[in-house]
């Protein structure tokens, strides 16, 4: 009993704080607008003026495209709030797509390819019907790099499940033997030029399993856990179908469905009993392709390719005192991150479930940055090792080869370098500073010219 109404209290202290914190997102944004709205009513901006701009310079970059992690948002969501903390302003050609913020990994890299693209969502006849959701999603009328293709290729930035995201969007157009794409029959490795993971989320998390997954399948949900409060809420948020709400941020789910005006109460409560027509029932959502089991199932399948150049910046918010990892200071951790940057630092894998793969350690999984295991993101690991390169100075690695995982590793917590600017202080421009730099510098195709650098 007293262990039981340990973990009660947890939970209800988690629940507390994230629901706090979304609801801080939600009313900055709200009143980010507010404020937005009331200053363009009494000091209307003069029209006349337009800032000049070198628009053919611009046009010649290569795009640059900032894919956002688990619970993120693209531009045009919350307002004007940033997911990247106004990172994407460093650069006149970067592109924030608005992607599914629960949806799996591999319904958000399809959404990913027709935003650049253009075209209706298409996610696949086979996994819609195995998943129970409609084949057609989201329509862009006008895709946002419609020229996208090996002669006009791309660098993408991933932040946490967005590093994996790419990654399988990756696999995809490489995949000649299964047409991912109908009606893009000369897809190919060579649209992707550079990848760049920031906290990626590589080969799983333990906080997956703190958070609710069951450790001995790594898809099903614990009966009392966080995530079975997450659940609850986003079916809910789903059904009640809110408009302008929904405008303002959305978990992704409409091709499920499960609006009250399809499925009527009859369907909430069965969505809500887990009897399907929701993602939850499938496991088409983001949390099981998170655990280790089903990282390792996801990379199975994805490659290192080696005509693009790769660099990951792992984080870390733990030190190792005594062989032992704890917490690296109160205030260096986000209040959101801190019980879980803890838990994760002691985990301990149950030993009546078998472990997620041969040679596992608990001690491996032990530094983390309050979401993520730092092991986990510095490259792909698990099943097979991908070639790998630690960097202590950026410098030690240019000329950049391709086909190599360079990787830094960064104090920081899983939010350091997203949403508030403030946090990361003169780190933050120095993060992003280097990726931009290296991106339009450091990572071109030699059997081509360079691209232009970015305009000064």
């Amino acid at each position: 009993w007293c262990i039981l109404s340990l973990q009660l209290v947890e939970l209800l202290l988690s629940s507390s704080v994230h629901l706090l914190y979304g609801l801080y997102i939600f009313g900055t944004a709200v009143a980010g607008d507010i404020s937005q709205s009331l200053s363009d009513w009494f000091f209307k901006p003069n029209l006349a003026v337009v800032e000049s701009r070198n628009s053919t310079g611009v046009d010649d970059l290569i795009p640059i495209v900032l894919v956002h992690g688990i619970f993120g948002f693209g531009k045009g969501r919350l307002g004007g709030l940033s997911y990247f903390a106004g990172a994407e302003k460093k650069d006149d050609r970067v592109l924030v797509p608005d992607l599914g913020s629960l949806t799996s990994i591999y319904d958000r890299a399809r959404e990913l390819f027709f935003y650049l693209k253009g075209g209706q969502v298409d996610y696949g006849e086979e996994h819609s019907q195995a998943c129970g959701h409609s084949q057609l999603g989201r329509v862009y009328e006008q895709g946002h790099y419609p020229e996208w293709d090996e002669h006009h290729p791309i660098h993408f930035v991933g932040h946490s499940a967005g590093a994996q995201v790419v990654r399988l969007l990756h696999q995809m157009l490489a995949d000649k033997a299964n047409l991912a794409f109908e009606g893009y029959e000369r897809t190919s490795p060579d649209w992707i030029l550079s990848v760049t993971s920031l906290s990626g989320a590589f080969n799983g998390t333990t906080r997956t399993y703190l958070d609710g997954m069951q450790a001995d399948d790594g898809k099903s949900l614990k009966p009392v856990s966080l995530l079975q409060l997450c659940r609850i809420g986003v079916i809910l948020y789903d059904w009640l179908d809110i408009p302008w709400l929904k405008s303002y941020y959305n978990f992704g789910f409409d091709h499920f469905g499960m609006s009250w005006k399809r499925i009527g109460i009859g369907g909430l409560v069965g969505c809500l009993a887990g009897r399907g027509g929701d993602p939850f029932s499938s496991g088409d959502w983001i949390l099981p392709d998170l655990t280790i089991q089903g990282s390792i199932e996801l990379n199975a399948g994805i490659g290192t390719f080696p005509d693009t150049y790769y660099f990951s910046y792992a984080t870390k918010r733990t030190r190792d005192v005594g062989g032992t990892a704890v917490p690296y200071g109160l205030l260096g951790v986000h209040p959101l991150l801190f019980v879980r940057v803890l838990q994760m630092s002691r985990w301990r894998h149950p030993p009546d479930v078998a472990p997620p793969y041969e040679g596992y350690r608990d001690e491996d999984w032990w530094d983390n940055d309050g979401a993520l295991n730092t092991i986990s993101m510095t490259h792909p690991r698990l099943p097979a090792e991908h070639p790998s390169h630690f960097v202590v100075k950026e410098s030690e690695c240019r000329p950049m080869q391709p086909g190599i995982w360079y990787y830094k590793i960064l104090e920081g917590d899983h939010i350091m370098f997203i949403v508030n600017r403030e946090r990361a202080g003169v780190q933050f421009d120095l993060i992003y500073d280097s990726i931009f730099d290296r991106c339009r510098k450091h990572a071109f195709r030699k059997k081509t010219t360079p691209p232009p650098t970015i305009p000064n």
